[in-house]
């Protein structure tokens, strides 16, 4: 009951974050609902469709759909005023990232899969919805950037598949996970942690 809670309120902050992406592109109000709703919901899409597990999530629950166009919606009406509250969507969007990565890792284990497609199942749940948003709006996709985004789905998925694999109750590890997986989050937006950045300066071919 948590962990749906958590999700739906992820799904709500995802979609009022890829509505703001719309309007910085100069979308429509149909281009801000899709936008929205693709953040939220797609990430769980592309999972399900890898792993052959129909209906969709939204599909089976088309009330997501609702949460999502109408959150889109108003954060269109009130767009002007959602500055003030940056904060609180890092917040948010971090707990859904690692609540997403929790769910998708669940999933994919209902399904029979090995742990490291768990893992991975639960990494592409947390991710793909955001990275959907950034090709569609023509930018690099935040998660192939030096964010630590990918790397903290990757950090609570293995450590909930490990805190089961321990023998720990489900709920308690979903519980350890999560919080494990913000405070990671978290501290890497506060003290600005990020991966190794390359580029092809002095390398033959890419002058």
């Amino acid at each position: 009951m948590l962990l749906h809670t958590i999700y739906l309120v992820a799904i709500v902050a995802e979609a009022m974050s890829g509505a703001i992406m719309g309007m910085r592109r100069g979308m429509d109000l149909f281009g801000i609902c899709v936008i929205g709703t693709i953040t939220a919901l797609g990430g769980g899409s592309v999972r399900d469709v890898l792993l052959g597990n129909y209906p969709l999530g939204w599909i089976a629950h088309p009330e997501y759909l609702l949460f999502t166009v109408g959150a889109a919606i108003v954060t269109a009406m009130v767009a002007r005023s959602l500055h003030h509250l940056r904060k609180v969507f890092l917040l948010v969007d971090g707990l859904g990232l690692v609540a997403f990565s929790v769910i998708g890792c669940d999933i994919a284990r209902a399904n029979g899969m090995a742990p490291a497609i768990v893992v991975l199942a639960g990494m592409i749940t947390g991710v793909f919805g955001g990275l959907l948003r950034d090709v569609l709006c023509n930018q690099i996709p935040l998660v192939l950037q030096r964010e630590l985004y990918a790397t903290v789905a990757l950090f609570t998925g293995a450590l909930y598949v490990g805190l089961l694999w321990c023998g720990v109750d489900a709920a308690a590890a979903s519980l350890g996970a999560i919080g494990a997986g913000l405070t990671f989050r978290l501290l890497a937006l506060r003290f600005n942690w990020k991966l190794p950045r390359f580029n092809t300066a002095g390398i033959r071919g890419f002058e």
